[in-house]
């Protein structure tokens, strides 16, 4: 069934579908959920995992491999791409799909993230968030409206309304105002919004109170986004707090509008969310332990530059297809990151990426033969075994 809402809304305007969602299917063990996301690119099932390109480019990556991989949607940053090219610039390009050869589907952030990740260089206001450049210093305002006219320059399918991330912890009356503010700059993002083939999701705040949560998400379903983020979470507090609050959150939420759980992306937080509803999520994590040497594996981290390696001549990992398990080992790795070649970075990459979205297959398919519950344990029994290490 596909998502009446926003069907609804694009018909009464006499205007093609540009975004729909369905819930195929609805596991009968657990909360986890089978379902699709359309967008005017394509088709992509859910749960998934999207990777992250934050300057337009999923680093070491070009698009085809990550096609190759099953990657059917991909992220890219409304505040880095403001900076540097500039939305103007992508515009004249044709808009990012064009700019960054990359025909799925596209998610901008916001750049409320970025208020939050380089906070002693912004000022809060509650026009919005007045900052100064990481590059050169200039100073530049983001305000809801203002982010919702660059990310409609930039033109992806998925665009996010500009909220703010409080840090862990915070104190319940900063939270509350927090909250509140966000509420109000998602109004503004909608009604900002001009362009009706992007769909502009919502985000859920509230930091670790389960009360704020609730008053985010009551305040935000009654505007009525087609999709709901979840944010403000993976930003320093234990795991188990952040299970608790999509313990309490998730089956508060719409049933017929994808979920989405913003920056995270270990192995163990994706089969937790997907077991609790989430449908999307993505992270920097697999891109950046890469080029730092790390590998995820199905028995957990291995860091390539630990001298144990230097003669071991066996894959990453014997269970994985990609391209790099297939022709290179860990020792032959290793000596690419010794000897500082780009190579390294991009060979563990492009394994990483692909251990994650083969996961998530794997993860739907065993929701479709209802057996998640199974392969969970079966797969936290090996990754345990050596310490997942994320």
């Amino acid at each position: 069934m596909l998502c009446l809402s926003v069907i609804t809304r694009l018909c009464s305007r006499g205007e093609s579908i540009a975004f729909a969602y369905s819930v195929d299917y609805s596991s009968r063990e657990t909360a986890a959920r089978l379902g699709r996301v359309t967008t005017s690119h394509n088709s992509f099932a859910t749960p998934a995992f999207m990777p992250v390109g934050t300057q337009a480019t999923v680093k070491c990556l070009v698009g085809e491999e990550l096609e190759q991989m099953g990657a059917g949607i991909i992220l890219s940053n409304t505040y880095h791409l403001f900076l540097r090219p500039g939305e103007d610039i992508i515009s004249e390009a044709g808009g990012l799909h064009s700019f960054m050869h990359w025909d799925g589907s596209l998610l901008t952030d916001s750049g409320g993230f970025q208020v939050f990740s380089l906070a002693s260089r912004n000022r809060l206001t509650e026009q919005g968030a007045v900052f100064s450049s990481h590059i050169d210093g200039s100073t530049h305002e983001f305000t809801p409206e203002r982010s919702v006219q660059i990310q409609e320059k930039l033109g992806a399918d998925i665009i996010m309304a500009f909220d703010e991330c409080i840090p862990y912890p915070a104190e319940k009356e900063y939270i509350r105002s927090s909250v509140e503010r966000t509420t109000r700059w998602a109004r503004r993002c909608q009604e900002a919004q001009r362009r009706s083939d992007q769909a502009l999701f919502g985000i859920v705040q509230g930091g670790v109170d389960q009360e704020m949560r609730l008053l985010s998400l009551e305040q935000l379903v009654a505007l009525d986004f087609p999709g709901y983020a979840i944010g403000g979470l993976s930003v320093g507090e234990p795991k188990e707090m952040m299970y608790e609050v999509l313990d309490r959150l998730m089956p508060l939420m719409p049933r017929d509008k994808p979920r989405y759980l913003m920056g995270v992306g270990s192995p163990d937080c994706l089969l937790e969310g997907v077991m609790r509803g989430v449908d999307m999520f993505d992270c920097v994590l697999p891109t950046r332990i890469a080029r730092n040497g790390a590998a995820m594996t199905s028995k957990g981290r291995v860091v390539l530059r630990n001298a144990q390696y230097a003669r071991d001549f066996t894959p990453l990992d014997p269970e994985c297809t990609c391209s790099t398990c297939r022709n290179y080992s860990k020792a032959y790795l290793r000596h690419l990151f010794m000897s500082t070649e780009i190579l390294g970075p991009r060979l563990v990459t492009l394994h990483n990426l692909h251990f994650l979205l083969n996961l998530m297959e794997q993860i739907r398919q065993a929701i479709r033969e209802e057996r998640f519950l199974e392969f969970r344990q079966r797969f936290y029994t090996t990754y345990q075994a050596r310490g997942s290490g994320f």
